[in-house]
Order: structure tokens, then C-alpha cells, then sequence
């Protein structure tokens, strides 16, 4: 969780459809780094295959090392799927821009 500094909250902007439709690209979120993550919470996610790579993506189940994390839009998402496990930065509550408030949690996505 280093990686995100030490503020516990920072906004992030949405890039692609991966998570479409709960967001859109150029939405903007608020993540939380030190939330815990449940099945169902948008996560803000790595891969040690793309370590320069950060992403939002759907949390599933806790998988080995690390957690099965999917993209609402199955069909153009890079996910789990593909890359296996990810580490899981902090979790996204809200959206700030353009359409303030929570995210919807327990969305189930196709996996």
C-alpha cells in the first residue's frame, strides 16, 4: 500500500470500459488504501506482471496471495482472468466526478 503514499484517501480517474457500466472512463473515484476489501467492492488493483499498471476492477474471493478480481464489462476487461491474482491497493467507495456518490457493492460480474 505503499505505493499510494501515506494519505489514506486519494481520488482516482477511471481510464476505458472495463467497468462499464458502474463507471465510465473519466469518471473520478475516491479510494480508500487502508479499507479492507469484501467480495463485491471496486478495488484499485495491480499486477506483479504490470507493476507499473494500476486498475479498478470488481473484487471476487481472495485467491492465494492475493484476490480474483474481474472488470464489470467482461468483454473488454483485462482481468483475473488473464493475469491471475492482483493486490488489491485500497477500495473505492465513491464517485466524486461527474455523478457524486457510493458505488453499488455486491454487483455480481461475469467471471
Amino acid at each position: 500500500m505503499d505505493s499510494l503514499g501515506r494519505w489514506p484517501w486519494r481520488r482516482v480517474l477511471v481510464r476505458g470500459s472495463s467497468m462499464s457500466p458502474t463507471l465510465r472512463d473519466r469518471d473520478v473515484v475516491v479510494v480508500r488504501s487502508r479499507a479492507r476489501p469484501r467480495p463485491g467492492d471496486v478495488a484499485l488493483v495491480q499486477w506483479a506482471s504490470r507493476p507499473a499498471q494500476l486498475s479498478l476492477k470488481r473484487v471476487v474471493h481472495a485467491d492465494g496471495s492475493g484476490w480474483h478480481v474481474v472488470g464489470d464489462n467482461g468483454g473488454a476487461s483485462t482481468d483475473s482472468r488473464e493475469l491471475g491474482p492482483a493486490e488489491v491497493l485500497g477500495v473505492a467507495r465513491w464517485r466524486f466526478w461527474p455523478r457524486p456518490g457510493r458505488l453499488p457493492s455486491g454487483f455480481t460480474p461475469f467471471t
